[in-house]
């Protein structure tokens, strides 16, 4: 049995079992050895070994069964001792339920006879402290106060507790008995409070917050509390003002009283608000009543800087005081404050400001005009004036006489700056003193005298000089300045329209005064581009009088009809020549003086007016062969200046005109040949006959007959 257990090892593996078995038989397998393998032999010890293991099985299953009897018989005993304690966990519980309930009744009982001895010992101590405050009294009827509490002291905290109640008591007395008594309890009760307010004095100036804490506490139930929180709060105020600013020296008295505030008084937010009340009323007022009254009437200006820097300054000493605690409502309490300060000088700020502006206005355009020598002169209104206008509207005649400006356009961007400036600061005032309901019809004030001094004052006065200045288009060498106040007077609006979308936008942006400022804009550059344009057209004519002017004194008849055809050498004719000279320095200055599509539309007006006076010109003679082609120079010419407009219509309207041109030499029989072609098919056949009939040999060559 021994051998057949050591064959069984741990993991069991039957195959691995069987083959250990067989290897320890003798003759049971081929090891190599002089046995040969015997299956009897090994049949055998299969059936002896079979044998061996039922055996071994019977008895680890007796040996199972005898353990399993016991197992169940412990889990018996188990289960019963379980029970038993259970039984003994409820009983023991129970007496737990008794005692808590015993306990819940002692309880009861000790509370009760605590009420009961809190109820004889409260009345008790009552008249105690009754009987002292009698005897308290006795000493002030007798007129003698021997009480340790009254002449010790160092007992101030006490005899203060019994004043204050004996204060208290002498109210509801009678006068006519006790009137020498109360006026003895109220001399006491002074005297005492006088004594703590000094005591406080003192330990503020000895820095000691424990004991100002103490004293303070004291007199929070005596009527001189209030006059405890003066105290401190001029004293805090000793020695805070010594820098030259008076608002960062506010700023910082308010930030080391408030960490010190909660560690003396019970009501800190009370007392920090009255003291910035206190800096507010009185040190603030004051600084801002003597830095503005010395000015408000004598110097305008000064005044209004004043006022805003002090605006300004004390509103940001109000947002730092925000982050204090100073009760519900901080935001109301220092907007008072600051209302207090200013309420004089902001009920009537839009008027200086207006008086002011005005004036300053007006003395910077006086001041330019008087540096150039001019006296302004007044432009008429009402009916003749508006008469006159239409009139120049609609004939472009010069009404009145011509003004020589010698180049002068009466504009400067210095003036336009300065005037800007004022402005700028004056709407920035006006944003931060008016009232916000009265924000935006003020800030409309404001604009309304920027537009009555720089658009009508400066620019209109201007544009009407340089109208007037404007030379008949019959002028000869005619100086044509209105191109510059053209160029000076975009650049104007450039920074008025800046101005009026930083500044004054944001000031109407939500008000129906929106509206009535854009309207007014509207009003005021459609009236601007009006005269512009008037200008403009008559710049225009008078720049093609000149052109005529150069033409009529340089063109000569013979120049396209030379007596000696074969001795032609010029190139292109000298009237050619400065004309298109003086058109491409005109086309330049045009360039220079607008921008953006204002300078197309006028080189396209100009461009058409120039083929036009061109076009007339050549029809003013009549040409040779060799007079012809000159011609053709000369409109080539013309064209090269045209490509300079950079304009496809004015360029389209020259390279027909070349090929009309063409038609002054082109052989007799190959007429209706280039009347046919590209160019000049779409033209109507007057305007081709007008041009054959210019030829010298019209009437030899009987050229009618192509155009019958």
């Amino acid at each position: 049995m021994a051998t057949t257990a050591e064959l069984f090892e741990e993991p069991f593996v039957a195959d691995e079992y069987i083959e250990r078995l067989v290897w320890r038989t003798p003759g049971g397998g081929s090891r190599g050895g002089s046995e040969a393998f015997d299956p009897k032999r090994l049949l055998e010890e299969f059936v002896n070994h079979i044998q061996e293991l039922q055996i071994m099985d019977e008895r680890i299953q007796r040996k199972v069964e005898k353990l399993e009897q016991q197992c169940q018989k412990e889990a018996k005993e188990f289960a019963k001792k379980v029970q038993e304690l259970q039984k003994s966990n409820q009983v023991a519980f129970q007496h737990f339920q008794e005692l808590d309930e015993h306990i819940s009744y002692v309880a009861t009982k000790v509370c009760h006879l605590g009420d009961q001895l809190e109820g004889v010992n409260t009345p008790r101590q009552r008249a105690v402290e009754a009987q002292k405050l009698m005897k308290y009294f006795n000493e002030f009827l007798d007129g003698e106060l021997k009480s340790d509490v009254f002449t010790n002291s160092e007992k101030i905290k006490e005899a203060a507790d019994v004043i204050q109640k004996l204060h208290l008591i002498a109210q509801e007395l009678p006068f006519d008995r006790f009137s020498e008594v109360k006026s003895k309890i109220a001399s006491k009760y002074h005297d005492l409070e006088c004594q703590l307010i000094q005591e406080f004095t003192n330990a503020q100036r000895r820095g000691e917050i424990s004991r100002m804490r103490e004293v303070a506490a004291v007199l929070l139930h005596f009527k001189g509390y209030s006059h405890c929180i003066d105290v401190y709060i001029k004293q805090c105020q000793e020695g805070a003002y010594l820098r030259n600013d008076i608002f960062e020296d506010a700023a910082i008295l308010c930030q080391r009283v408030n960490k010190q505030v909660g560690d003396v008084f019970s009501n800190p937010e009370a007392v920090l608000a009255k003291l910035i009340q206190n800096v507010f009323e009185i040190k603030l007022q004051s600084f801002v009543r003597d830095q503005l009254e010395e000015c408000r009437k004598s110097d305008a200006e000064q005044y209004l800087k004043s006022l805003y820097d002090l605006y300004t300054r004390t509103t940001s000493l109000s947002s730092k005081l925000m982050e204090f605690n100073l009760g519900t409502d901080k935001q109301t309490f220092l907007s008072k404050l600051i209302k207090s300060i200013f309420i004089s000088y902001l009920e009537n700020y839009i008027e200086v400001e207006i008086g002011y502006l005005k004036s300053r206005s007006a003395m910077i355009l006086q001041r330019y005009y008087d540096s150039k020598n001019h006296q302004k002169r007044s432009i008429g209104t009402g009916g003749i004036q508006d008469l006159k206008e239409r009139i120049r509207q609609r004939t472009n005649l010069p009404l009145g006489p011509s003004i020589d400006t010698h180049g002068e356009t009466f504009l400067s961007q210095e003036v336009v700056v300065n005037l800007l400036q004022e402005t700028k600061q004056a709407f920035e005032r006006c944003h931060r003193l008016s009232d916000p309901s009265d924000l935006p019809r003020n800030a409309f004030r404001i604009f309304t005298i920027l537009v009555e001094f720089l658009c009508i004052e400066h620019i209109d006065y201007a544009l009407e000089t340089g109208l007037a200045g404007i030379p008949s288009s019959d002028s000869r060498n005619a100086n044509l300045y209105f191109l510059d106040v053209v160029q000076q007077a975009n650049t104007i609006f450039h920074l008025f329209d800046k101005q009026f979308n930083d500044h004054l936008m944001p000031l109407i942006s939500s008000s129906p005064k929106l509206s009535e400022c854009l309207q007014k804009k509207k009003e005021i550059i459609e009236h601007m581009e009006m005269k512009l344009d008037t200008g403009i057209d008559r710049t225009l004519n008078c720049m093609i009088g000149q052109m005529k002017h150069i033409l009529a004194a340089e063109q000569k008849k013979t120049d396209f009809k030379p007596e000696d055809e074969n001795n032609v050498l010029i190139q292109y004719t000298n009237a050619c020549v400065k004309v298109c000279v003086y058109v491409r320095k005109q086309v330049e200055k045009i360039k220079n003086s607008m921008d953006g599509k204002n300078v197309d539309t006028v080189l396209m007006e100009l461009g058409v007016r120039f083929h036009r006076l061109i076009y007339e010109h050549l029809q003013q003679y009549s040409y040779s062969c060799m007079g012809g082609m000159l011609a053709i120079c000369d409109v080539a010419e013309y064209r090269k200046c045209a490509k300079d407009f950079k304009i496809p219509m004015v360029l389209h309207l020259f390279d027909t005109l070349h090929a009309l041109c063409n038609l002054l030499v082109v052989a007799p029989d190959n007429l209706k040949q280039v009347c046919s072609g590209e160019q000049l098919a779409s033209l109507d056949k007057s305007i081709l006959h007008s041009f054959v009939q210019l030829r010298a040999d019209y009437r030899a060559a009987r050229l009618a007959r192509h155009f019958s």
